[in-house]
């Protein structure tokens, strides 16, 4: 199997940014809308979240660094970014719970002092981006399930952000961009993860113009064009490998174009919990 990509961490931080502040757009314009309290009180796609914990879910990843930036790291081999893919499986149900509480908490209020608090975690992750970190990309960071470095703890924001901002995109009806290089990033890290948990060389999996991977047991492709091929969309991939969509609705839609008695990739997906 190839090697993972890697990451630039200036081009990382820089997306990261961006990406916090398309977000902090994003609710602001929610929250100061007519409706906004019937509006966060709206369903999202993710298992009986409201809106509004979606977006108290969203403060909680951006603030996670800089509130745990200073903490003692924990001993060991640090996680590397597709163990980390497989770590979220193990998180969902304390991931729904922290948000649940979270928006009964800090983000029960009136709109306006929703669009206020994720001020306040958007302000606090960019101050965490802008401090000099001596030593980055090999300093390390604590977080849920043990160490890792924090330039790729920094890709997880992306995919954090990226996955949950068209959560909320496709909660409100709206078509939210997102950051060019956040999307590589989240694009890339998915189909490496892909390729890690789906090892071989039979399908030709490409998400144009952000990756080619190759992957799933069989005959090995060596040149020419591969007998087995899947290509979609960054924004579909993000979706099946995020389980926001299933491999039948994606293929009934042409979002996917798969050829190939391999090219099935259903009983792989979704990668994340």
């Amino acid at each position: 199997m190839a090697e993972p990509r890697t990451y630039d961490p200036v081009e990382v931080r820089a997306a990261l940014a961006g990406q916090t502040e398309l977000l902090r757009d994003t609710v602001r314009a929610l929250c100061a809308a007519p409706g906004a309290e019937r509006a966060l009180a709206g369903p999202t796609r993710l298992g009986g979240w409201t809106v509004r914990e979606l977006v108290a879910h969203l403060a909680i990843v951006l603030e996670w660094l800089p509130q745990h930036l200073d903490q003692p790291v924990p001993e060991g081999r640090p996680v590397s970014l597709v163990e980390w893919t497989e770590g979220t499986r193990r998180l969902s149900a304390t991931v729904d719970t922290v948000a649940r509480e979270h928006a009964a908490g800090a983000f029960a209020g009136t709109p306006q002092e929703v669009a206020s608090a994720f001020d306040r975690a958007a302000d606090a992750l960019l101050a965490a981006l802008d401090r000099p970190e001596p030593g980055e990309p090999k300093r390390l960071f604590a977080m849920r399930f043990g160490p890792m470095l924090l330039s790729d703890f920094l890709v997880t924001r992306l995919v954090e952000t990226v996955v949950h901002g068209d959560d909320l995109a496709v909660a409100l009806g709206l078509d939210l961009p997102h950051e060019r290089q956040a999307v590589a990033a989240v694009v890339g890290l998915l189909a490496d993860a892909f390729a890690a948990r789906v090892p071989g060389s039979s399908v030709e999996l490409r998400i144009p113009p952000y990756a080619v991977v190759q992957a799933v047991p069989g005959p090995r492709h060596t040149r020419g064009t591969a007998p087995h091929v899947v290509e979609t969309d960054p924004l579909t991939w993000i979706r099946l490998a995020t389980g926001r969509t299933d491999w039948a609705s994606a293929v009934e839609a042409a979002t996917v174009r798969a050829s190939g008695e391999r090219s099935d990739l259903a009983a792989y997906l979704p990668l994340l919990g």
